[in-house]
């Protein structure tokens, strides 16, 4: 049998950003629960600020029956001269039956002491509350309190609870609130708690009671609203998904208003406004022509037909916070960017101040500027980066830390300095998520890898390593980042040579210790690929540059996933067989005199047309060198290649060696598994 189930949690305001972490695992907490109470069944989960539902449409009443086979000793052990020993009287025992009831079987060829029985399901009335209980206990929102005098906590106070099976209420508990058939109305319709008798009179009273239950519609309402809103007054509003969301988990009954400021804080940087009013006061910034404008959006949670109080009240609010920002602004201007102040200012224990990383990084580019081929930049490379941090001791970054190089590049621009420059220092930090932006040129993209590749080097050489699921410095994303900008900007960054040329910067950096991490973030990069592939490239012998390495893996496979690949794969396992105890180093000379038989002759003429030519791709290069099978497969039928002359073996393996040394040039066809 089945009915409709509710279950409604009633809390205090929960806070957005908590609420929203944890949002994404609460079904699959739930689901969990179901599924060991054997009561697994479809569901909805719906919230508002002060509310957590469950709604069930069917619901089963009762757990189903179901057989249960127990296992005791052995009968050899169990009788005793033909007595039931303890064995038994204590397998009698777990099952509730006399030893007279208890039966045997047999279980890999042994006779076995065994009862079968049928287990009656629990009612589900029996198990919702301790379901409940156990569910609320398994959120996590990080912080919690306690309230009254329970030493329990949660992260706002309970206020109310209903588990309602049909229409009979569950007998239930939590944190000291009993169940009830009642619920909240929204505050400004009545501080009363209503009554309902069943779940569909639950959900009609709660819209009669200004309450949106279903977030979706809440979101909706609130779009809906702005588009009005933006046809009225010619103006685009921006749809910040994640202020969008933290909106709809805020408000009960919504309401989108516009309000506005004084023209004169426009003179603050896009940022900074937008700042001032989403962090603190949750509004969306308004667009006109595709510029800010001196509007914004607030979403009220009022029920109400009067709004004019809400709106000024708002203006007055943001009003102090764009004061703040223009005093920043200002005195941030009159200071200028100046870095002798980072001196002062720690980066981590062992790698000195920010002041000593901007040395770091202003090196690292000077590498990189010779790897590019920047000499004209150099000069500029050197101020970008002895600059870079110097907004974070300015008393806007201070404020917004989430502002650091965007501030540092609207002060650039006010002091007058080189665009190229300036953008630098606001794209610095990219890609700085999966999902980021690159920088825009390949200036930026150098001040951008100089502080990832410090960072890498420098917190490795420092221990700072990531382990497991900690990462507090993002190398992992740091390392991706590297990868990102070079194959997107198609730049050869040389990791190894860079490494290389800056020991003396980190002294006591493991090498090898961070290539093994490099590569571990390329394997992730190309989660998609066959691993084997990746390692093949890593093993090669030639360009080993970033984007070189991204060239051929991309071209290597599409080879290796071909239908066609198993049987070429065959022929290039055995050149690799051939040669692997080849001196890799040396020159392998052949001497065509020695050739004994036409399949050698034809094997070096056609190697010999293959590596004469230009390649403008690996593509091209690896689809001529793997078009040397058929040669190949003549070669190995028709010739001997351990003669017995050591002069003809040696000359034979050195053929089939500069084969295997020109696939390595791209990839180690040894290390290939399909």
């Amino acid at each position: 049998m089945i009915k409709p189930l509710l279950v409604e949690i009633l809390v205090e305001e929960l806070p957005a950003i908590p609420f929203l972490k944890e949002l994404p695992n609460i079904e699959k907490k739930w689901t969990d629960i179901l599924e060991t109470n054997s009561l697994l069944c479809e569901f909805n989960f719906y919230y508002t600020p002060r509310r957590l539902v469950f709604w069930h449409r069917e619901f089963a009443v009762a757990q189903e029956d179901k057989e249960q086979e127990l296992w005791g000793a052995p009968v050899a052990i169990a009788y005793k001269d033909g007595n039931p020993t303890g064995a038994a009287h204590g397998f009698a025992k777990k099952c509730g039956v006399a030893v007279e009831e208890l039966q045997t079987a047999s279980k890999n060829g042994q006779e076995f002491l065994y009862f079968k029985q049928t287990v009656k399901g629990k009612q589900s009335s029996e198990l919702l509350n301790e379901m409940v209980n156990e569910f609320i206990s398994k959120l996590n929102f990080g912080k919690s309190m306690r309230w009254g005098d329970r030493t329990d906590s949660f992260i706002r106070p309970i206020r109310g609870l209903s588990i309602v099976l049909g229409e009979d209420l569950v007998d239930g508990e939590l944190y000291g609130v009993k169940s009830t058939k009642s619920s909240a109305a929204h505050r400004m319709v009545s501080y009363e708690p209503f009554s309902f008798d069943f779940a569909g009179d639950y959900f009609c009273k709660l819209d009669k009671h200004g309450v949106i239950l279903y977030p979706q519609e809440r979101r909706t309402t609130i779009l809906t609203q702005m588009d009005t809103i933006e046809k009225e007054h010619n103006i685009t509003i921006e749809r910040d998904e994640e202020l969008l969301d933290e909106v709809v988990a805020i408000t009960e009954y919504p309401t989108a208003l516009i309000g506005s400021f004084d023209e004169e804080f426009l003179e603050l940087p896009e940022e900074v406004i937008i700042g001032s009013m989403k962090e603190h006061q949750r509004y969306f910034a308004v667009y006109k022509d595709g510029k800010i404008t001196n509007k914004f959006i607030v979403v009220s949670n009022s029920y109400t037909k009067d709004f004019s109080h809400i709106v000024a009240g708002n203006e007055r609010v943001l009003r102090p916070r764009l004061s703040d920002g223009m005093f920043f602004w200002k005195n941030d201007i009159k200071n200028g960017l100046n870095n002798e102040g980072l001196k002062r200012v720690s980066f981590v224990d062992g790698l000195g101040s920010i002041f000593d990383k901007c040395q770091r990084e202003a090196f690292i580019a000077q590498l990189l500027a010779t790897q590019f081929d920047m000499e004209e930049d150099r000069a500029l490379l050197e101020e970008a980066m002895m600059i870079s941090k110097a907004d974070l001791i300015t008393d806007m970054v201070y404020e917004f830390t989430d502002l650091q190089g965007i501030m540092g590049y609207y002060y650039a621009k006010k002091e007058g300095r080189d665009d190229l420059v300036a953008l630098a220092l606001k794209e610095q930090y990219l890609p700085d998520g999966e999902t980021s932006q690159t920088p825009s040129n390949t200036f930026s993209c150098v001040v951008a890898l100089s502080n990832k590749l410090d960072n890498l080097m420098g917190l490795f050489s420092v221990g700072m390593i990531p382990t497991g699921s900690r990462d507090p410095f993002a190398l992992r994303r740091a390392a991706l980042g590297l990868f990102r900008i070079a194959i997107e900007h198609k730049l050869h960054v040389d990791i190894e040579s860079i490494i290389d040329n800056s020991m003396e910067k980190y002294p006591s950096l493991d090498k090898a210790q961070l290539m093994e991490f490099l590569n571990e973030r390329l394997y992730k990069l190309y989660n998609k690929v066959n691993p084997s592939v990746i390692k093949a490239v890593l093993n090669s012998d030639g360009q080993k540059d970033l984007f070189s390495i991204s060239l051929k893996i991309e071209a290597l496979n599409p080879i290796v996933n071909s239908s066609e690949f198993k049987s070429m794969s065959d022929t290039f396992k055995r050149v690799a067989n051939i040669v692997k105890d080849l001196d890799a180093t040396s020159t392998l000379a052949i001497d065509e005199s020695l050739f004994e038989d036409e399949a050698e002759k034809v094997l070096l003429k056609k190697y010999n047309e293959v590596v004469s030519k230009v390649y403008t791709t690996f593509d091209e290069q690896l689809d001529a060198l793997f078009a040397l099978k058929p040669q190949l497969d003549n070669f190995f039928d028709n010739v001997f290649v351990n003669h017995e002359d050591e002069k003809i073996k040696t000359n034979r393996k050195n053929l089939i060696g500069v084969v295997y040394n020109s696939f390595k040039a791209i990839a180690d066809i040894k290390e290939i598994t399909i």
